[in-house]
């Protein structure tokens, strides 16, 4: 088919290469605009989705918005038969989601209706959800509400919010090959009205580590941050990141924030963390012994 594919992540890399290695004519890719990056932010660096397009010899377009007609009228001109999103960035307005006649396809990083939004993986890993997927939807106006054409899951089972990204990417790819050789057979079946939940974009002040909460809690945040924008806790002035965690448990009452132990223990509102990967700032991930060899932190100190 005919496509014009909309994304800018890592996470929507594999369905690009995928539909370019089925054979599918990809007549454009949209992606947002390069963004300050680089050596102290001097440099523009543009998207992982326009790196790639542009080693597969395919034309980048990155609009601010496609609410100006100028704009729809580019994209109209490509006449592409179906339009296919992965984590594009911008609201497709009507007007857009009209051009295609086939219409336009969702990839999206959960089990929907739960996780509706922008931050569907590290939403689930911090609620504690035992598994979570990919759907394939067709769009329509509301936020990730359309129905589904195929799903796939996979258990969440202790991963970081970039190792799991990462599995999706790949399960996302296939799927959506596989609903476009199949697309005339599928039928789309709505949501349910029930379950629905949304994972609203994670703000750089939840990555702070509140120690009144419960360890596993505080566990499940070190996961859903990595590999950003990292949990992390003050010491002496200094911010430190928490990029790997164990939990223990046992509790030490009134304590929370404090070392216990001289191996960076800590005391949480129930149980208590044990960080096992950390990075100061400026610095590289290294492991806690490596840490206090350089970083002294004894017993009692609050963090």
């Amino acid at each position: 088919m005919r496509i014009v594919f909309m994304g800018t992540p890592d996470f929507a890399v594999p369905t690009l290469e995928a539909l370019a290695a089925a054979g599918h004519a990809v007549a454009a890719v949209y992606t947002q605009p390069p963004r300050p990056g680089g050596r102290r932010g001097r440099e523009l660096v543009p998207s992982p989705v326009q790196r790639r397009a542009e080693t597969l010899g395919i034309a980048v377009r990155s609009p601010v918005s496609l609410r100006p007609a100028a704009a729809q009228a580019e994209l109209a001109a490509l006449n592409a038969e179906i339009g296919v999103v992965a984590a594009y960035g911008l609201i497709l307005p009507q007007a857009v989601l009209d051009l295609a006649p086939c219409g336009f396809l969702n990839v999206h990083g959960s089990l929907l209706p739960r996780w509706r939004g922008a931050a569907p993986v590290q939403r689930a890993i911090m609620a504690g959800d035992n598994e979570t997927g990919v759907c394939i939807m067709r769009m329509e106006a509301g936020l990730d509400t359309g129905p589904v054409l195929l799903d796939g899951r996979v258990p969440i089972d202790g991963k970081t919010a970039g190792e799991l990204t990462t599995e999706l990417a790949q399960l996302g790819a296939a799927l959506m090959v596989e609903t476009m050789t199949t697309l005339d057979a599928r039928v789309a079946v709505a949501q349910p009205d029930k379950g629905v939940t949304y994972a609203h974009k994670i703000d750089k002040a939840e990555a702070r580590i509140d120690w009144t909460r419960r360890a596993v809690e505080i566990e499940r945040l070190v996961r859903a941050m990595n590999p950003a924008p990292g949990a992390w806790f003050d010491v002496a002035g200094e911010r430190v990141k928490v990029l790997a965690a164990e939990v223990l448990p046992f509790t030490f009452a009134g304590s929370e924030g404090a070392t216990v132990d001289g191996g960076l223990t800590v005391a949480c509102g129930t149980g208590a963390l044990r960080p096992t990967l950390v990075q100061r700032a400026g610095g590289r991930p290294m492991d806690v012994a490596e840490l206090l060899r350089g970083f002294p932190i004894p017993p009692g100190t609050q963090l």
